[in-house]
């Protein structure tokens, strides 16, 4: 994603990634962090 891209929108293209997907089905996201131009984490529960 190119540098500036809002929070909002990286969430949102992390949890419909198609590489992130198997790890997140039928599971409940719990918390998605976001850090601007670095990193999201998903935090999963189940």
């Amino acid at each position: 994603m190119p540098f500036g891209t809002p929070q909002d929108d990286l969430k949102a293209k992390a949890l419909a990634d198609e590489k992130v997907r198997p790890f997140i089905d039928g599971k409940q996201v719990m918390k998605v962090i976001v850090v601007p131009d670095k990193i999201v984490n998903i935090v999963v529960k189940g």
